[in-house]
């Protein structure tokens, strides 16, 4: 007898599950399946998978090497499967996106590119950068478009385009050119841990402040606008977020001597995923229009 898919994703799901019911119910399988399924693995690789512990079953040592293996493989052959029900011009693609990405470019890149190809649906998930790069690995979505910083050697990046952040305040009395440690113990307003933004900004200053004062941490890019204009807070921000509130005169960018902060907008992939003409497609066309935007923004 040899190994079947449905045995190895029966196999993951146990592990991932932990409790033969919920494996049971969540594949539409009765208990018994489940357990028969896990006995014939183990009796066709000769070894046990489980510690039978307290009628729990604990993955043991082979159990892990065996996962490790077949893990990859089988999310490589479901994602063969799901690519090849579309077509070209004709399917589901599934796109996460860091925040500034969401509120700033992809609207007008979705809008465009549903226009041009109305029989693709594009299926759209916000988080921060350390959520898009785990709805990756977790094969939820089949790109994403980030700004932090990425060290996972199961993610292929790609640089699209470079946005710089910028400090900005409605605090008037910040009109000179100061330097960054001058303003450490001021009430600063940053995203969430694993957002790009603020990864991005405390690795910059780190050399040059020995603290910072965190009063708040927001999920959202616009809540911390918001509350810096009735606050007199500062915040370090994507320039492409507060163009037109510095242009307006609701933000003032505050003139920090020697502050240059760049960034790489990455486009991100699982190193597993397989390239369909319709997922290299949405990637081109993405690629260009952030190009462009990027371009006319700065």
């Amino acid at each position: 007898m040899k190994l079947t898919l449905r045995q190895m994703e029966i196999f993951l799901n146990v592990v991932k599950q932990g409790h033969l019911t919920n494996v049971a119910k969540g594949m539409g399988l009765s208990q018994s399946a489940i357990s028969m399924s896990i006995k014939e693995l183990e009796n066709i690789l000769g070894n046990p998978l489980f510690d039978r512990i307290n009628k729990k079953l604990i993955l043991n040592e082979m159990g892990r090497s065996f996962e490790k293996e077949i893990a990859p493989i089988v999310k490589k052959l479901n994602d063969i499967e799901y690519e090849f029900k579309n077509t070209v011009n004709k399917g589901i693609v599934r796109v996460g996106a860091s925040t500034t990405i969401v509120d700033y470019l992809m609207p007008p890149i979705i809008c465009n590119y549903m226009n041009n190809y109305p029989d693709v649906k594009v299926g759209l998930k916000e988080g921060n950068t350390k959520q898009i790069v785990e709805l990756i690995k977790n094969g939820e979505i089949d790109v994403g478009f980030v700004e932090g910083i990425i060290n996972d050697s199961d993610i292929i990046k790609e640089i699209i385009g470079v946005d710089e952040l910028v400090v900005v305040t409605t605090d008037t009395t910040l009109t000179k050119e100061i330097s960054i440690d001058k303003l450490q113990d001021r009430k600063w307003v940053l995203r969430e841990e694993g957002s790009g933004t603020r990864e991005v900004f405390l690795d910059y200053i780190k050399e040059r402040v020995d603290h910072i004062n965190i009063f708040l941490e927001l999920g959202h890019t616009e809540s911390i606008k918001s509350l810096l204009m009735n606050h007199r807070c500062l915040t370090c921000i994507s320039k492409i977020a507060v163009q037109k509130d510095i242009a307006n005169n609701k933000l003032m960018r505050v003139p920090i001597k020697d502050f240059e902060c760049k960034r790489n907008f990455f486009m991100i992939y699982h190193k597993d995923k397989y390239h369909s003409e319709l997922f290299e497609k949405f990637i081109y066309f993405t690629k260009t229009m952030i190009n462009q935007m990027l371009e006319e923004k700065y």
